[in-house]
């Protein structure tokens, strides 16, 4: 595929995409490596046990982190297998539960255990991204089921708030040009499409609902 994936006055071709999406893997992953460096570089240099054991368990945490955000970004934007595959919703809830469950966000599952359609799954996690991007402050993310074999995320918490570009980039019309932190919502639109279904993201208060039916 080589030519334009937006329809509108910003269109961007395949290889854009790519390369922004390698972007925000590698943005997505540089705090907790270079947090494993760091830490190593203290156990070479640094002697005081005390210190030594707070680099160590720097060290723990953040590949433990690294591994977590690989694991989701290879269902949510790799190919996990070969055409037509599907994926289990099971493997999507672990991903996400350990990439986007801590001390802020909450994430409750109300999806049947199933195998569905790898572009259905990676549509589900990217839309889980879009929706944890909504509460910034923190709160919950509730995954249900939608009609036509969807999803519908709610995210609840304190601000919560969908930004315009947003909505127009999982639209797939956006009026300004697609760089690597709006290529997410971007893409989240283009597999909606792809697997038949309209997404949407919708303030109702301190709740945002992001759908795909």
């Amino acid at each position: 595929m080589s030519g334009p994936i937006a329809s509108g006055p910003m269109a961007l071709g395949a290889l854009d995409l790519a390369a922004l999406l390698c972007s925000r893997v590698c943005h997505d992953l540089i705090s907790p490596v270079g947090a494993i460096v760091n830490g190593t570089e203290v156990l070479e240099e640094d002697k005081d046990e005390a210190t030594r054991s707070f680099a160590l368990d720097l060290i723990k945490r953040s590949a433990r982190k690294a591994s977590a955000r690989l694991q989701f970004c290879r269902l949510a934007f790799g190919a996990a297998g070969s055409a037509g595959a599907q994926i289990e919703t099971g493997d999507a809830e672990t991903a996400a539960r350990s990439h986007l469950e801590d001390d802020k966000i909450k994430l409750v599952w109300n999806l049947p255990r199933e195998l569905r359609p790898k572009n259905q799954v990676k549509l589900l996690l990217n839309m889980l991204i879009v929706g944890a991007g909504t509460i910034p402050r923190g709160g919950s993310l509730t995954v249900d089921p939608a009609p036509g074999g969807g999803f519908r995320i709610t995210a609840t918490g304190l601000n919560a708030r969908v930004t315009p570009i947003v909505a127009e980039l999982i639209g797939g019309n956006p009026t300004q040009p697609v760089d690597a932190h709006g290529i997410q919502p971007f893409y989240t639109g283009i597999l909606a499409r792809d697997c038949g279904l309209a997404v949407t993201a919708v303030a109702e208060g301190e709740t945002v609902v992001v759908a795909a039916c």
